[in-house]
Order: structure tokens, then sequence, then C-alpha cells
């Protein structure tokens, strides 16, 4: 009997290992166990892929997978705490703010981590969630609203751009500690951006105009979080 249930034992955890596995390789995200809490790791890079599916050789994020994840998350009994790591180079502004929007309401405790660089909409992730955290050598890159394909030169579409640029500012103000005003004059610098319009913040520039929280690295990050869920924070 003491054999069986060891074999059962072992294929349980066989299956359980494979299981992350997959989820790591299919939606590169991951469980883990740290003093008896279970943190749930999410990163999310390269573009987001929203309505659009992007040419086979970017890498994406794709937000039909995203956004069911969180909802698990969120309704999990088991997960104490969400770690999500960042490095994007932008891409769909609707789908990133429904992502960023998700985080920012969740119950579960969230910390996000920007490595290498939060680009355009990762800079409303990376605020999004309760703590956030940026590498030194990670930069914060901050521009107007863009479309690709044809645009009408109309004064609707200039219309649009602003209140899209709108929405994104009040809600990075709303989740950080910059305002609206000061988040809209780094967008609209001249001077930085070869050929455009935007600001490349280092880590320490990001912290000190109040977008991100706090500079470290992944053991500050889990070490923050720990402390949230064991109520230490």
């Amino acid at each position: 009997m003491c054999k069986e249930n060891e074999n059962e034992n072992e294929k349980s955890n066989q299956s359980i290992d494979n299981s992350e596995q997959s989820s790591v390789f299919e939606t590169g995200s991951i469980t883990i166990s740290k003093d008896g809490h279970f943190i749930h790791c999410l990163t999310i890079i390269g573009q987001i892929e929203g309505h659009y599916i992007l040419p086979s050789q970017n890498k994406t994020t794709k937000y039909e997978h995203v956004i069911p994840q969180l909802v698990a998350i969120e309704e999990s009994k088991e997960i104490d705490g969400l770690l999500v790591i960042l490095n994007t180079v932008g891409g769909d502004v609707e789908a990133g703010l429904a992502i960023a929007e998700l985080l920012s309401t969740m119950k579960t405790p969230t910390v996000s981590l920007v490595l290498g660089g939060g680009h355009s909409i990762g800079v409303p992730l990376a605020v999004s969630c309760k703590r956030s955290f940026i590498a030194p050598t990670a930069t914060m890159t901050i521009h107007p609203v863009r479309m690709n394909g044809t645009v009408l030169g109309v004064p609707q579409t200039l219309s649009y751009f602003e209140k899209m640029q709108d929405r994104i500012a009040r809600f990075v103000e709303s989740n950080s500690s910059i305002s609206a005003e000061d988040f809209r004059k780094l967008m609209l610098k001249t001077g930085e951006l070869i050929m455009d319009v935007g600001s490349v913040l280092d880590g320490e520039e990001a912290v000190s105009c109040g977008l991100i929280d706090e500079l470290g690295g992944l053991s500050d990050a889990l070490g923050y979080l720990q402390g949230v869920i064991t109520g230490e924070n």
C-alpha cells in the first residue's frame, strides 16, 4: 500500500510539473510557493496583441490569454499574491488599458517589476499594480498615441487621439504619484527622441518623478509582496 501511495504521489507531482511547464510555455506564467504562500508570476513582454494578429516574428502577449488568467487569480483561494514582470514595446492601446484596468481593481495583492523597458502602453501596466518596482537599468518610454494604417485628416481624428491620451494620463495619475499634467509634458517633450515626441526615463528618473514607486529587482518585489501577504507591509 505504501509503495502504491508513493507511486501515486510521484505521478501527481509529475502532472503538476508538466502543467506548470505547459503554462510557462503557452502563457509565460507560473505559480510558485514561498514560505507557505502561493504567488503567481505573470510575464507581459513584447507587444500587447489586441484585436489584430501580429506577424509571427513579433514577440507578443495576447490579451485574450492574460484577462482570463487575471480573473482566475482573483477568484482563486490558493493564490495569495501576483507578481507581474514587464518588458514591453507597446502594442494595442485598448487591449493594454483593459489589462491595466483589471490589475488596478484586483483585491489580490499585486506588484509589478519593470525589466528592460516599459514602452508606451507598458507605462499604465506598470503603475496598475499596488506597488511598482523598476530595475536601475530599465527605462520607461512615454510618447503620444499612434495609429497604424489609413488615418483621415479630419478634426475628429485629432479629437480621438486627444481623448485616448487623456484616458491614459488620468489612469496613470490615479495609479501613481505623478500628475496628469506632468505626465502629458513627458509625453509631448521634444528634442529627446529622434524623429519623435516623448521622453525616455531610466529607473532613477522614473522613481524621482513619481511614475514608479521604487528602484529594485526580483528579490525586492517578492519581498514586498510577501510582506503584504503576511501583513508586515
